[in-house]
């Protein structure tokens, strides 16, 4: 599905350059789970932005089923991100101002994926499939922590995209609260054939993937 040859990130500090990632290739095949290991500052956040078309790679190539995501423009690029991909980060980045079904239908109303009543239909059905399908008026802060999690999970998946990214999804999450939201990625990954590429500290977690990468000062150890 996904293939990443020999990206490397350089970042510019004044007369310094940092390199952030050194020359990783990796490939995430349908279907799978791969998790990505190591400390802070290892580069696993800036190789998985890469790979998701946010942050461009000062040098290197990502094929998604066969196309350079790099080579096409901004705006292709934009929608590529929209309809293929679907992104959950620590910190579950929902509009205050938006009801929790507000917050899942906007990907699919902004991509144009589906029509007004056909986007809040779906969205009403991924805050379900996640155990939100009582709140979806909830505004964000009326949510705990764990539900703002499936809310930002609910609104990765409502495009139906075939890979997921997740950045330390379940960080600053209590035990109990982190065991159900990987149970939730577990079964999408397990059962509906979602693949998974999901950054993470927890080695418990890690155990539970298809395939484990450790990065250490941006490469492969």
């Amino acid at each position: 599905m996904l293939v990443a040859k020999n990206l490397r990130k350089v970042y510019s500090t004044g007369q310094r350059q940092v390199e952030a990632v050194r020359g990783i290739s990796l490939e995430v095949s349908a279907r799978k789970f791969l998790a990505l290991i190591g400390r802070s500052g290892s580069g696993k956040s800036t190789l998985l932005s890469m790979i998701g078309g946010l942050s461009r790679p000062s040098q290197g190539t990502v094929l998604f089923n066969g196309i350079d995501i790099w080579a096409i423009s901004d705006d292709a690029r934009a929608e590529f991100r929209n309809r293929s991909i679907g992104f959950v980060f620590q910190f579950s980045g929902l509009l205050p101002t938006l009801r929790a079904i507000d917050n899942v239908a906007l990907p699919a109303l902004l991509g144009q994926t589906h029509g007004l009543s056909a986007a809040y239909a779906k969205a009403e059905e991924c805050l379900s499939r996640v155990g939100l399908g009582n709140r979806l008026d909830a505004y964000p802060s009326e949510l705990s922590g764990g539900q703002q999690r499936r809310v930002a999970l609910a609104r990765a998946l409502v495009n139906a995209p075939p890979l997921l990214l997740a950045d330390e999804p379940t960080g600053d999450l209590d035990e109990e609260t982190e065991a159900e939201i990987m149970a939730l990625f577990l079964d999408l990954n397990r059962k509906e054939g979602v693949a998974l590429v999901m950054v993470t500290h927890n080695v418990a977690v890690a155990h539970q993937a298809h395939q484990v990468i450790r990065i250490k000062d941006g490469s492969i150890t």
